[in-house]
């Protein structure tokens, strides 16, 4: 049976592996109030998000690389293997301390899972299908932003906060199941020159400025030595890896990466990309609940529409960027983005209704819809099979960081905002203080649109094929590291 006829398995296990990760990232969040009253610990408990966020961050780069050489499939199932090692340490954990460590655990995990899926679509499916199928895995983000704390908050009142993860043993089964008898790929074995120092060096950097972003502001003063050594030492540590990149027979994360114009540009936009999301998916509900006065379930569907806008926009993306190339679809997209972000700034206020807060996050879903499939594919289709794998986990990994940018940015807004206001109370603080994280996320909207108008109007590296058909998702099996995709 051929590689076409088993593209609807591999691609449900995809969606099912990336929405576990996706869950994990959010079912917490209602649990955490009853986990702290059974293992203690209140104080720590920011580190079951964050210590998830850096690992699995951190880890990405090094997994795109590996994956370029040694094949998508061992990795992937490499990552839901150790995720699902994560899940059921998680579920025994006896302590805060060992459950913030075996959340890291599944972070490492969640690090392979992502970005390979991501890859593997791109090796498998032609140009046109891309951006739909794209989008099917993506949406998944936005369904688990909603379903997460919804499963959360009902395990841990009518089962045991346990449960949430233990509940994601049959699903990895399953997933990797699909992946193992279904997903088939021939990749050239040829020795190859591990660059372990480069491996050390991007994953201590990363971890140590993901830290100091995460935790600016919040486990330690921005102004404080405890910062100053973090996010010091994490440069540091990135300014030694580039000088080891430069050296390296093969490096972990080459720097032609960053040096291409196409490449360069579209993790420009993934960052911008992640910087919008996390804004929306982390303000949006909170301003829904505590200044409209809704409920959990009517606030989640509200950031929700997002998802709507998000496969739909996405599933016509192929047709405009056959048509018109990359960048104008690209161009379009942020556009549309940046136009919901601005109808939030003109009109969410103390009498928005829910309907106009998803229509407006609807608006912004499309745009990104349009915009981050879109890019991600011109990458991917700047490169052959060799490179994909490191160039899809350097997009993802620019994705991390705006969202962690995001978080640190937005969080000192909220904070600055609502320390005025108590000093000088008014009606609405919390509505003031998203309008101005808002503003904030409307700089990365604009981070997107600059980042799009500087990519190359005609397309770097190979040319849109004439018949692009289903040769390209057969030949996917055939491909060796070597070879060209």
């Amino acid at each position: 049976m051929g590689l076409r006829s088993e593209r609807g398995p591999i691609l449900l296990s995809l969606m099912l592996a990336t929405a576990l990760v996706a869950l994990d990232s959010t079912v917490i969040a209602t649990a955490i109030p009853t986990i702290t009253k059974e293992l203690g610990g209140f104080s720590q408990f920011p580190w079951l998000l964050s210590v998830y966020l850096l690992a699995q961050a951190a880890t990405t780069p090094l997994y795109g690389k590996v994956a370029d050489v040694v094949g998508r499939k061992p990795v992937i199932l490499l990552g839901v293997a150790v995720f699902l090692a994560g899940s059921i340490l998680c579920g025994f954990a006896w302590s805060m301390p060992a459950l913030i460590a075996f959340r890291a655990v599944q972070g490492l995990g969640a690090g392979a899972i992502l970005p390979m899926s991501t890859t593997i679509v791109g090796d498998i499916y032609t140009l046109a299908e891309r951006a739909k199928v794209q989008g099917y895995v993506a949406s998944v983000w936005g369904i688990s932003a909603v379903v997460g704390p919804l499963i959360g908050g009902a395990f841990s009142e009518w089962v045991s906060w346990r449960w949430i993860f233990w509940v994601n043993i049959p699903f990895c089964l399953v997933a990797g199941g699909i992946l193992l008898r279904n997903f088939r790929e021939k990749v050239e074995r040829t020795k190859h020159r591990v660059d372990y120092l480069g491996a050390v060096l991007v994953t201590a950097a990363t971890t140590l400025l993901m830290l100091g972003l995460l935790e600016g502001g919040e486990g330690w003063p921005w102004t404080s030595l405890t910062s100053a050594l973090v996010i010091g030492g994490g440069l540091v540590l990135a300014v030694a890896f580039v000088l080891v990149e430069r050296r390296a027979a093969e490096p972990v994360l080459p720097l032609w990466v960053f040096g291409r114009r196409m490449l360069l540009t579209t993790s420009v936009v993934s960052l911008g990309v992640g910087a919008v999301m996390i804004g929306f998916t982390s303000y949006i509900p909170t301003f829904t609940q505590v200044t409209l006065g809704t409920g959990a379930l009517v606030a989640g569907f509200s950031v929700a529409t997002m998802t709507v806008g998000w496969p739909v926009a996405a599933a016509q993306s192929g047709r405009l960027y056959l048509r018109y190339r990359f960048r104008v679809t690209a161009l379009l997209g942020s556009l549309l983005a940046i136009v919901g972000v601005v109808l939030v700034l003109l009109f969410l206020g103390t009498g928005s209704t829910p309907w106009e807060v998803g229509a407006f996050c609807l608006v912004v879903g499309a745009g990104l819809g349009l915009a981050a499939p879109t890019t991600v594919i011109a990458a991917q289709h700047t490169v052959g099979w060799s490179e994909r794998g490191v160039v899809t986990s350097a997009n993802m990994f620019s994705r991390s960081i705006g969202s962690a940018l995001g978080v640190a940015v937005y969080g000192a807004v909220v904070n600055a905002s609502l320390g005025r206001t108590a000093a000088h109370p008014a009606p609405g603080p919390l509505a003031d203080a998203v309008h101005e994280v808002f503003l904030g996320v409307l700089v990365a909207g604009v981070v997107m649109l600059v980042a799009v108008l500087f990519m190359p109007r005609g397309g770097e590296g190979r040319q849109f094929p004439t018949d692009d058909g289903g040769a390209v998702a057969e030949k996917a099996a055939e491909q060796t590291v070597g070879g060209a995709a």
